[in-house]
């Protein structure tokens, strides 16, 4: 039987100290007894797996979602190491890392379960396994670029960080992610998902009308207006571990113009201008919430609040209010008789707001100014991804060709 090798993040540090102080059979009893039958075959296996668990750490402590992208890529590696071709990760070599990208592209039946399941559940102290966990969901479809960019980039940083602590002297990930026949090089012309003007219309109308029968939906109308009025990533505007978004972080300069302090990648600081029409939003959510209708540079509340409980909210949490809103554009979409956009926004995700709202505002924002509201390091990257100057120049100089 498979068994998860990593819990939590918040619980990674116990399981780190299960390992070196030899008390895992007490807290992780069914991980233990598997570990130890792996031990038999590949004596290395425990270095492997603590060596893991320092990995994630180190790289969990930026966020969680980090800590999740990784540790799912490199569970499932260590497993498929372990159990199918029995070496430790640093016995691989290149033709053993391309054979698992061909397992990747079609894993074994019994390597895959019908939906996400948790991985261990708390009884009484300890952590058993779900019998029903998998390292892969079940696929309808061949492997998707992204899966493939995200299994490759794990692995890459893996074996980098692994070189750098001495672990090993090589990586073999670089030459066969190029040499990889699953990977389609993209085009150039790469536009970004964003919601039509009738679907943002929708989206913000629908969820404001239904305010004044469901005041709570308040919260929904206030985060879509972060998403897509101030370009934010979703993770910008949740609670995460080294960084808590509250109300004292919107401030205003001496010529009373208004900015949004948020924590952006790589833990970087930005200030977000807003916009006349944002803080008219802003305005009524805090009315809504009974505070002031401006903040206060001494104010220790969420940006967005719980309904139930204290803090702000997480990342899924933020996700389910967003897709709240969205299902009621869709439905009101199919009831009006716009089918074919109800059916498009089914596929939206929050970050589709960020993309709409960057895509509007780059026909009249200088570059510079959206790129700084962005969080871009680079211009460059803000034009290609929006407003494409080199592909537009292209397009008009070959519409003037003569046959």
């Amino acid at each position: 039987m498979l068994v998860p090798l990593v819990d939590t993040f918040k619980q990674l540090r116990y399981q780190i100290a299960h390992l070196e102080d030899a008390t895992l059979p007490q807290e992780y009893p069914e991980l233990d007894a598997y570990l130890s039958r792996v031990a038999k075959i590949i004596p290395q296996a425990l270095t492997d797996l603590s060596f893991l668990y320092q990995f994630l750490y180190v790289y969990g402590r930026k966020s969680e979602a980090t800590f999740n992208r990784f540790r799912n890529e490199l569970e499932r590696f260590h497993l498929w190491a372990w159990n199918i071709k029995q070496l430790s990760v640093f016995e691989l070599k290149r033709d053993d890392i391309e054979a698992y990208v061909d397992f990747m592209a079609q894993p074994e039946h019994t390597w895959c379960s019908d939906s996400v399941q948790w991985r261990f559940k708390e009884n009484q102290g300890i952590r058993l396994v779900n019998k029903n966990w998998r390292p892969f969901t079940t696929k309808e479809q061949a492997v998707s670029q992204q899966t493939l960019a995200a299994m490759f980039t794990a692995l890459n940083v893996f074996y980098k960080f692994a070189i750098l602590e001495e672990k090993t002297s090589t990586n073999f990930v670089p030459v066969v992610k190029k040499n990889s026949p699953y990977l389609v090089v993209e085009s150039q012309i790469k536009l970004p998902d964003t919601l039509s003007n009738l679907q943002w219309e929708y989206v913000l109308g629908v969820t404001k009308d239904k305010c004044s029968e469901f005041p709570d939906l308040e919260r929904n109308l206030f985060t879509l207006a972060c998403l897509k009025g101030l370009y934010l990533r979703i993770s910008e505007l949740s609670e995460r571990q080294q960084w808590s978004p509250v109300m004292s972080h919107f401030w205003q300069d001496p010529d009373g113009f208004w900015y949004l302090r948020i924590m952006g990648k790589g833990n970087k600081l930005r200030d977000v201008t807003l916009s006349e029409d944002f803080i008219e939003y802003l305005k009524r959510y805090r009315i809504y919430r009974g505070l002031s209708p401006l903040p206060r540079v001494d104010e220790p509340y969420p940006i967005v609040h719980k309904l139930r409980g204290k803090g702000g909210m997480n990342v899924r949490q933020l996700r389910r209010i967003v897709q709240q809103s969205f299902d009621l554009a869709v439905e009101s979409l199919n009831k009006d008789g716009f089918s074919d956009e109800a059916e498009q926004l089914k596929a939206a995700t929050a970050h589709w707001l960020r993309h709409t709202g960057a895509t509007h505002d780059a026909l009249h924002r200088p570059l510079k100014h959206l790129s700084e509201d962005l969080g871009h390091a680079k211009i460059a990257t803000t034009d290609q991804i929006y407003i494409q100057t080199n592909i537009k120049d292209r397009a008009k100089s070959g519409s003037k060709r003569k046959l």
